[in-house]
């Protein structure tokens, strides 16, 4: 089978920065595996790698969705695999990168077959979500489905409405779904890499990001999101740090409490993300440390034998 690299890792760890590195050294194609920077308005607010980073090797799937569409873990995979093929068909390695877990173990491992989920019911469950609230919703996500309730936190809209959604349309739960085979990976020979730093150093890195967000326009592009006028249950619309500069731009709050309760909500997710892969990640090669160029001594020797022998 053919090779190609995953570079998995939390928010701000320097996943990008890595990928960028290995594609330019391997003559890779960058692939983006960020559930947010698929959407086409959101270059700064979801840290898109520049358009001078992009200038220097082939990067896919960032910003070509609209944010009025909802992206799905099958969706995407459908695309990445097509973009790994293309590579694979050019001579080029796929160096895949992001931070969304489930987007990644959906290409590598498969997907359960859960059917596709007609759009009247998806839109009856955001709508009844909107209507009553989170702790409602969950209470009455409760009645249908207790198993995926217990499961799920209270302020996950996205999995709650996708949870109703599932038992509305298929009369079973997600769970059942979930406990069946996976089905739909990409075959090839993979090398999981997992950047996964000190939080002290993670969460400092947040902290500073953000910040360099707002000052690089992540206001106007929030500005323009809701210009759209779209339905605030979508996934665009819920990216780190878009809801909380949007009540700043209504008028619900200054600027500093904005940015301090985004880079809580970064922080929040990192530490999910270092769990999440530390846990679902099969067999990752894990790199103890934020990204700099020194690390590049320890891990291009791994992928130049794992391209030459297939041995990770």
């Amino acid at each position: 089978m053919n090779p190609a690299i995953v570079v998995a890792g939390p928010t701000a760890s320097g996943k990008s920065a890595l990928a960028l590195a290995i594609a330019r050294k391997f003559d890779g194609v960058v692939i983006n595996a960020d559930s947010m920077q698929v959407y086409d308005v959101l270059r700064v607010v979801t840290a898109r790698p520049s358009a001078a980073d992009e200038s220097l090797a082939p990067h896919r799937l960032y910003g070509v969705l609209a944010p009025s569409i909802a992206c799905s873990a099958a969706l995407w995979r459908d695309m990445a695999a097509a973009e790994m093929d293309r590579a694979w068909a050019e001579g080029k390695l796929p160096v895949v990168v992001g931070g969304t877990g489930l987007y990644i173990r959906t290409l590598t491992q498969g997907i359960s077959p859960i059917p596709e989920i007609p759009e009247p019911v998806r839109a009856t469950a955001r709508a009844l979500l909107a209507e009553l609230g989170n702790q409602r919703f969950h209470a009455m996500l409760a009645d249908r489905d207790p198993v995926m309730a217990a499961r799920l936190d209270v302020g996950n809209s996205q999995r709650l409405a996708r949870a109703f959604e599932v038992i509305e349309a298929t009369g079973r739960s997600l769970a059942e779904w979930q406990a069946d085979p996976r089905e739909g990976a990409q075959p090839a020979r993979w090398l999981t890499l997992s950047l996964a730093p000190p939080r002290d150093a993670l969460y400092a890195a947040c902290a500073g990001r953000f910040r360099q967000m707002v000052a690089q326009g992540a206001l106007d592009e929030v500005a323009a999101l809701r210009a759209l006028d779209l339905d605030p249950q979508l996934p665009a619309c819920k990216a780190l740090g878009v809801p909380e500069l949007a009540a700043h731009i209504r008028g619900e709050c200054d600027l500093e409490t904005a940015i301090a309760a985004a880079t809580q909500a970064t922080r929040n997710y990192a530490k999910r993300q270092l769990t999440w892969f530390r846990h679902q990640l099969d067999a990752p090669e894990v790199i103890s440390a934020q990204f700099s160029e020194s690390i590049f001594a320890e891990i291009f020797p791994k992928i130049r034998h794992f391209l030459l022998t297939g041995a990770a």
